[in-house]
């Protein structure tokens, strides 16, 4: 009975020491999260707000919240064309960059080619190198090709991602070799191989590469301002910077604005969290 009432004491005080930390880390996770959504909550809340101005500060009281701000925004400008072109700007570049990205990653990680680590070190070299150097070369080649002021020209510079060979590729070579031998000795060819065995494997890095893809496509603003004259090819943050006036501001159409253009992405982040997190254990990567 003594050992068995040590016992206890000892469990006891062993909770109530792990206690402690675990109440610390969720109140810091808990103000964490604060942190990191006031913005947003500012946002919102000014976007409702009659006449809101950023001039006041922020406020978590609202009086009369209005709509009146969405609708002068959709009033103001073609809100269902610019939506409709960061959509679909945003989805072909992911596909294409799903495409290329794990393509390339399959023949690095399963075809022996000269040169092969040679190739991939140049790949890993553009990595390092920010847009604003290639804008200029860029917009020379789609002007010599004519294809500036096009969906084209805004859709090139992202086909393929460096980032996204990268990532698929230290996914791909965590699939046992084993199982292209035995596909192999099914008479199984590489593009066979690549569809049925190795791609399935790899769906958390994919669904990661696809959300840095969407992500990166739909609040791209430096390249669409070189590239497009066009009003009706704007997208999104084009046609937010067109909101901000010379003198002054709508800052409740603006903050409209930016909840129109956050949600989508933020829709897309919920549901493939969990995805972006495998990918990254899956791949390796911290």
């Amino acid at each position: 009975m003594p050992e068995l009432t040590a016992t206890r004491a000892a469990n006891g005080t062993g909770r109530r020491r792990g206690l402690v930390p675990n109440l610390f880390w969720a109140v810091a996770l808990t103000l964490g999260a604060a942190v990191m959504l006031f913005p947003f909550l500012w946002t919102v809340i000014t976007s409702i707000t009659p006449d809101g101005t950023l001039a006041s500060g922020p406020t978590l009281v609202v009086e009369d919240p209005t709509l009146d701000a969405y609708r002068q925004l959709f009033d103001a400008m073609p809100m269902w064309r610019i939506v409709a072109n960061s959509f679909w700007i945003a989805i072909a570049s992911t596909l294409f960059q799903l495409i290329t990205g794990a393509m390339a990653a399959y023949a690095f990680t399963r075809i022996a080619f000269p040169g092969r680590q040679a190739v991939f070190a140049v790949y890993l070299a553009t990595l390092m190198v920010p847009l604003q150097v290639l804008v200029v070369p860029l917009f020379i080649q789609m002007t010599r090709a004519q294809l500036s002021d096009t969906y084209f020209a805004l859709l090139a510079p992202s086909i393929a991602s460096a980032f996204g060979i990268f990532l698929l590729k230290q996914a791909m070579e965590g699939v046992p070799r084993e199982l292209d031998e035995a596909a192999t000795l099914d008479g199984a060819h590489h593009l066979r191989i690549f569809a049925q065995v190795v791609l399935p494997l790899t769906r958390p890095a994919l669904a990661t590469v696809a959300v840095f893809a969407f992500m990166g496509s739909w609040n791209s603003y430096l390249w669409p301002l070189v590239v497009i004259r066009s009003p009706e090819l704007m997208t999104l943050p084009l046609g937010l910077a067109t909101l901000q006036g010379q003198f002054t501001t709508q800052w409740n159409v603006v903050m409209a604005g930016s909840v129109v253009s956050v949600l989508p992405i933020a829709i897309v982040y919920i549901f493939a969290q969990r995805y972006i997190i495998a990918g990254f254990a899956h791949s390796g990567l911290k």
